[in-house]
């Protein structure tokens, strides 16, 4: 069983070689690397380039700059092994990721994702991770409507993942790891090893997070998505207008304090189509 480690990256050639080795440290599995950039103009080519020629294991794809679902999804397409692993190019994996998760999945045949736990290193120092950011096994799906509890570096998928759940959304800028597991988490169960294997490393100026103001804006649109779409019980249904009439309301309180009162207006319409699900 091989597994194919896609990582993702732009402009971060001081963390991505510590990313690569991490992987090429992973002992007991079969693996191979796919390092895209999503159009890096600092020395990530370079040092890519430099390291395949001592590494086999690596294959470096160059794209314009699209964003990470556009990186992640091109790696997806350019690979057909059983399993599929993603790793933030300023994450790391600690030894016997992949070894851990390979078993998981031999012991549980029916399962199509799992996750492990993680670490986080906030600024240089380790922190502890929020009561509303805890993991959870099995039948999430409830638990994943706030945020997301899912870390795009601790999952491994079987290839039939994306068969059954599509690939992540290009048409959101952020907040696109949510989207997608929330199609997955409503369909299915995800495991979950209740160890760290993944340090995630936060706090530098060049993180999705820090460059958007308000991310409910597009957690709303996948919770719109999946509302307006076919396949959901009618509990799952009211759940997710719940949670899309409280993020709305959010939002839209925000907006009229920065004076945006048409944006205000938007998701408060969003609000009443909707309402009548949430009770």
């Amino acid at each position: 069983m091989q597994v194919s480690v896609i990582v993702p990256t732009f402009n971060r050639a001081r963390t991505i070689r510590q990313a690569l080795d991490s992987v090429l440290n992973q002992k007991g599995a079969s693996f191979k690397i796919l390092v895209v950039d999503d159009g890096s103009t600092d020395e990530t080519r370079a040092l890519i380039e430099n390291l395949i020629q001592e590494k086999t294991k690596i294959q470096y794809f160059f794209q314009s700059n699209q964003g990470p679902s556009a990186a992640r999804n091109f790696g997806i397409r350019n690979t057909q092994t059983s399993f599929i692993a993603f790793l933030d190019s300023d994450d790391e994996w600690l030894p016997g990721k992949l070894k851990t998760q390979l078993e998981f999945f031999e012991r549980n045949p029916d399962y199509l994702i799992c996750q492990t736990e993680e670490i986080w290193i906030r600024n240089g120092k380790r922190v502890n991770s929020m009561k509303k950011h805890r993991k959870f096994g099995g039948f999430i799906f409830e638990r994943c409507l706030p945020l997301s509890i899912v870390s795009p570096s601790c999952v491994m998928m079987r290839r039939e993942f994306f068969d059954q759940v599509g690939l992540f959304d290009e048409t959101l800028p952020a907040c696109e790891d949510y989207d997608l597991w929330l199609r997955a988490s409503v369909r299915f169960p995800i495991g979950l090893i209740e160890k760290p294997y993944v340090v995630k490393y936060g706090g530098h100026h060049d993180q999705r997070s820090r460059q958007f103001s308000v991310m409910d804006q597009f957690r709303i649109r996948a919770l719109l998505k999946l509302f307006e779409s076919n396949g959901l019980s009618l509990i799952q249904k009211k759940l997710v207008a719940s949670e899309l009439a409280h993020k709305c309301a959010i939002v839209s309180q925000g907006a009229l304090k920065r004076g945006k009162t048409e944006e205000a207006a938007f998701y408060e319409d969003l609000i009443k189509k909707v309402v009548h699900f949430s009770k």
